[in-house]
């Protein structure tokens, strides 16, 4: 039987500015983009191709015929609890003032675990066989005894640089300097990777403050219009 996964723990991110080409989208069209985490993700929205029906009623068969049009991704609706010094956010409102397309994509909460090793090294070698991991993705270690110095147990890091297959090195933040191990840890180490990603280019038509209660934080719905495929990596 299939293993399930929440919704809880999926993270959204933002890009730039975006063209969206006559062909299908693939993943390298996103190479370029430079992405920032939305913070104070409450609600996602529901995503994906449907196709427009086309009805033909056929006199002579007394029925109708249905075929497969045009596809539409349809409008995601968000909803962010409110946080204005967040930069997902602030990035979320720039692209409401825009009228192009943006970059956008979501790590949905689907990791796997797995057996590695971490060398003692400037930077740290983390060793993950067929890992499939790419930079800035999430990886969270632990250990049955302690992790090289300075990495700790249970703690998020996140991928510097791919080197191979097997192997990559760690940052504490996406974008930040490659972490040097300096201590040799105990024990076994399993590392939590992975997660599948969608990747996808939208118009953000609007971002609605939402009150409420007097016991109810301040909310921000925002809709993204789709205008692409969703890309699967």
């Amino acid at each position: 039987m299939g293993e399930l996964f929440p919704v809880a723990g999926c993270r959204l991110y933002i890009g730039g500015q975006i063209t969206v080409p006559i062909r299908p989208m693939i993943v390298s069209d996103f190479g370029t983009q430079v992405w920032t985490e939305i913070d104070g993700w409450s609600t996602m929205g529901a995503f994906g191709d449907s196709a427009q029906e086309i009805t033909t009623s056929l006199i002579n068969r007394d029925r109708d015929i249905k075929q497969k049009g045009t596809k539409n991704a349809g409008s995601m609706e968000n909803t962010f609890a409110v946080m204005a010094d967040d930069p997902g956010q602030q990035a979320l409102l720039l692209a409401v003032e825009s009228k192009r397309n943006y970059a956008f994509r979501i790590l949905l909460n689907d990791r796997q675990q797995a057996a590695a090793t971490i060398s003692v090294a400037a930077p740290g070698v983390v060793t993950l066989t067929d890992h499939g991991m790419i930079v800035g993705q999430p990886v969270r270690l632990f250990s049955t005894g302690t992790l090289p110095a300075p990495l700790q147990n249970e703690v998020e890091y996140f991928v510097h640089t791919v080197l191979s297959d097997d192997t990559f090195s760690l940052t504490t933040t996406p974008g930040g300097t490659a972490i040097e191990t300096t201590e040799v840890g105990t024990g076994t180490i399993t590392a939590e990777y992975g997660g599948s990603w969608r990747y996808f280019a939208a118009l953000v038509m609007g971002a609605q403050e939402q009150g409420g209660e007097a016991n109810t934080i301040r909310n921000q719905s925002t809709t993204l219009s789709i205008n692409s495929n969703i890309v699967r990596a």
